[in-house]
């Protein structure tokens, strides 16, 4: 199946406040892919409705090609869904909060002991699994509900902004075992109110912004929907004057800037009419620099965002 979630002219709203009006996208089969809006965009209530704890109003959802209001108990079985504040049983150990879910799945005990090492392992917990949830980090936490989500070996995620309130090494972490879940074969559909964090993560996204769908498509789109000019940061082992050279003479280069603090960091602005990625760094390799790495740049990113997206105070 080519698309794992399908929404088509979604509507909700809570007494006078519309949450979502006549949303429509799509996320494909194992892929990552974001949904991102300012605070009160509406991610929130549409995360509900394909969890099925909240009836759609109006429009249809289909997941896995089910309607999720007809077969509301075949979608529960394929999704897991962690939300963005979440109650645990604090004075449980990891193991017994695990446990507890796998026999509310209807786990024989053999099986629980199996898929909880499982899901201890991917989450790099098994260490912590007699450890009492109320002494762990948020950090630790998080992921403690991530492997409960896991539990029933659900084959969709929707993840309600997972990374919030975690410091820069926990978001690294965390993202490190959503790219290794996406290798597993699942399919990831996570929100966030920051852009620059899925910028590297998603193959897809999705902007929401006053309940309404502002942009939808691959990440390069929304790039490439920026204006004439396009933006991006390479960093090499070293400083290497012949690669800024060759960068120089590219048709298209706009701007070649070394840090500087450090040269072997460069910004690049460039014409993406007449310039593509891959021919800056094939300059880059030819002239016999090594590349550690090439992005986008995340200020392109977030001013892309800002276009997207209206000002002002969001009820």
């Amino acid at each position: 199946m080519d698309h794992v979630i399908d929404i088509r002219n979604l509507r909700h709203a809570y007494k006078n406040h519309v949450a979502v009006q006549d949303i429509t996208f799509t996320v494909a089969a194992r892929s990552i892919h974001g949904f991102v809006g300012p605070n009160g965009a509406g991610k929130t209530t549409t995360l509900k409705i394909l969890a099925t704890l909240l009836k759609p109003q109006n429009g249809r959802i289909g997941i896995f090609g089910q309607d999720i209001v007809g077969m509301r108990n075949f979608v529960r079985r394929k999704i897991g869904y962690m939300p963005d504040h979440f109650s645990m049983y604090r004075q449980m150990t990891v193991f017994e909060y695990l446990d507890f879910f796998g026999a509310a799945y209807g786990l024989g005990q053999l099986q629980r002991d199996k898929v909880i090492a499982d899901v201890l392992a991917l989450t790099d917990m098994a260490g912590r699994k007699d450890d009492f949830i109320q002494g762990l980090s948020r950090g630790m936490q998080q992921r403690v509900s991530l492997a409960r989500v896991l539990v029933h070996d659900p084959e969709l995620l929707l993840l309600d902004e997972p990374a919030s309130g975690l410091d820069p090494r926990a978001r690294i972490e965390l993202m490190e075992i959503l790219q290794e879940l996406r290798r597993l074969g699942k399919t990831i559909f996570i929100s966030s109110h920051i852009l620059s964090e899925l910028a590297e993560l998603c193959d897809a996204v999705t902007i929401l912004d006053r309940g309404t769908v502002k942009y939808t498509g691959s990440m390069r789109g929304l790039i490439a929907s920026d204006g004439a000019e396009s933006a991006c940061l390479l960093t090499l082992t070293a400083g290497h004057p012949p690669a800024l050279d060759a960068l120089r003479a590219l048709p298209g280069i706009k701007t070649v800037t070394p840090g500087a603090e450090s040269p072997a960091e460069i910004a690049l602005t460039f014409e993406k009419e007449h310039l593509s990625p891959n021919a800056i760094l094939t300059a880059a390799i030819s002239a016999g620099a090594q590349v550690v790495s090439f992005t986008e740049d995340v200020k392109h990113l977030n001013q892309a965002f800002m276009d997207l997206t209206e000002p002002g105070v969001r009820t």
